[in-house]
């Protein structure tokens, strides 16, 4: 946990996110150029096959941004830091937004090859389970009425969430499922021809150079937006001056001349 905030931290500065943005956006470009123009179709797929190379990887950042809200909420649990609370709720808007995408990007794919945009395989109900989840995850945090009890409640479904992500991964393993089973987190070598696992893993690095880069940009603005909370809740509120009625000024005045 320790190396894990350790990282965090010394990517929060300004430099090293220009430096993650940089590489995150080359790193992109790469994959979009290779991708599209250099690696070549799948025999039995043909073109269409090149969502692989944006919907797996959209697919891992989701898992990793999974896996981070659950270290990130066992770590507030262990220590009451508000930092991890912090990390935590970063990390599950961007999976969020990543989960999302490999849902639709997932349809873009299955209505070429299934003939359908959605149907209910395993793998699909799981994964829509999982962004449920984490959606569930985001609006609890704008329930909770107070930083200690949100963060708390959320830590809880931040780590008690997470049993889905292996359940979405073994779903093709334990049900019969539309979805070919893994060909490259698998044991033994991956099954697929090498330029396209080359192509893949190049994808692999780049979305996690953007997962790095918004992380980054997110846990800042987040530092300063707990910092403007402490500021506007540490003002005292000026008292109110009481009204003088109407007729005090004459009654002075007539008392003075009295």
């Amino acid at each position: 946990m320790r190396y894990l905030y350790r990282a965090l931290t010394l990517v929060g500065s300004r430099r090293a996110q220009r430096m993650l943005g940089a590489a995150a956006t080359a790193g992109l470009a790469a994959t979009v150029v290779v991708g599209l123009f250099v690696v070549p179709p799948d025999a039995a797929q043909g073109d269409v096959q090149r969502l692989m190379y944006v919907h797996v990887p959209a697919a891992w950042v989701a898992f990793l941004s999974f896996g981070v809200v659950f270290l990130a909420s066992a770590a507030y649990l262990k220590t009451g830091r508000i930092q991890w609370d912090r990390v935590a709720a970063a990390s599950a808007e961007i999976g969020v937004q990543f989960c999302t995408l490999t849902i639709v990007l997932g349809s873009l794919w299955g209505r070429p090859v299934w003939g359908t945009w959605w149907t209910w395989d395993p793998r699909l109900t799981t994964t829509v389970v999982l962004l449920l989840i984490y959606v569930g995850y985001l609006s609890l945090r704008k329930v909770a009425d107070s930083p200690a009890r949100r963060a708390r409640w959320s830590a809880v479904v931040g780590v008690v969430g997470f049993i889905d992500v292996p359940i979405v991964h073994m779903s093709v393993v334990w049900w019969r499922s539309l979805h070919q089973e893994a060909t490259v987190l698998r044991a033994g070598t991956p099954t697929i021809a090498d330029s396209m696992l080359a192509t893949l893993l190049l994808a692999f690095v780049a979305f996690s150079l953007a997962y790095g880069y918004l992380m980054a940009v997110r846990t800042r603005v987040g530092r300063l937006e707990d910092r403007s909370a402490l500021t506007v809740s540490s003002l005292s509120t000026p008292r109110a001056r009481r009204p003088q009625s109407a007729d005090a000024p004459d009654t002075i005045a007539s008392t003075r001349h009295a």
